[in-house]
């Protein structure tokens, strides 16, 4: 499947639909059927025990997965998380948060994803998700 959008058009969206008044998403690669996104590193990810929070983690997984869907269903800002289903697997230090965002399924009506969540630049895998959009009959 092909892709509608780029990465940068697909950040823009990001940060205007949630009216954002400065960038905390990057795209760093977006390619039929895969997208690699950071989560800046902020204090608030941060959880007692000095790791990255379930929150954090769980806004990096959703956000990744909303724009591997933007790229490929285009502008289609009504497109909604249906299901997610996030597993912790490793303590997470304090640093920017990776997603590796695969599609699994782009249909008429929804989308699966398969998510991996990384800190910073080290390999080991901090959480895995598999999730869902539902896309708005337009798509």
């Amino acid at each position: 499947m092909d892709l509608k959008l780029g990465a940068a058009e697909v950040q823009r969206l990001i940060m205007e639909g949630f009216g954002a008044e400065r960038q905390w998403l990057v795209i760093e690669a977006l390619e039929p059927g895969y997208v690699r996104t950071r989560l800046p590193f902020q204090k608030w990810m941060r959880r007692p025990g000095n790791v990255i929070s379930g929150p954090a983690l769980f806004t990096a997984a959703d956000t990744a997965m909303y724009a591997l869907v933007l790229g490929h269903a285009g502008p289609q800002m009504m497109a909604v998380t249906s299901d997610i289903n996030l597993h912790f697997v490793n303590r997470g230090a304090p640093a920017d948060v990776i997603t590796e965002v695969r599609l699994l399924k782009f249909g008429r009506k929804i989308a699966v994803m398969n998510v991996e969540l990384r800190c910073g630049e080290d390999p080991k895998l901090i959480a895995h998700a598999v999730g869902s959009y539902s896309l708005p009959s337009s798509a």
